[in-house]
């Protein structure tokens, strides 16, 4: 995975998915073995990522949060924000516990 401002990739086996995060249209929670995010773009653009990727890499959650945001001011995200809600209650849970762990006070 990687990141910039208004951007995520996804680089798989035989070819890179990129996905315009400031311009997103949906994110979708996808169930199976193992949960994927699929984050889709106004440009038919997607992404399938894995929650747990976003959880341990605090600054690639900052970066979609960012444009995540912006895709609602700009009106163009009408579907995902419960998912997104939910990663970003994960991430401030796990840092936090994280923090309390570091600092000796569980």
């Amino acid at each position: 995975m990687s990141a910039g401002e208004g951007w995520l990739s996804s680089r798989r086996i035989l070819r890179e998915h990129r996905v315009r995060t400031d311009l997103l249209v949906s994110v979708r929670c996808l169930d199976g073995i193992s949960q994927r995010l699929l984050l889709r773009d106004a440009f038919g653009g997607h992404v399938e990522i894995d929650p747990n990727v976003l959880v341990t890499n605090p600054q690639l959650w900052y970066r979609l949060d960012e444009d995540a945001r912006k895709s609602v001011e700009v009106g163009t995200l009408v579907c995902g924000a419960t998912a997104l809600r939910r990663v970003s209650e994960r991430v401030d849970r796990e840092t936090a516990e994280s923090v309390f762990r570091v600092s000796g006070l569980e």
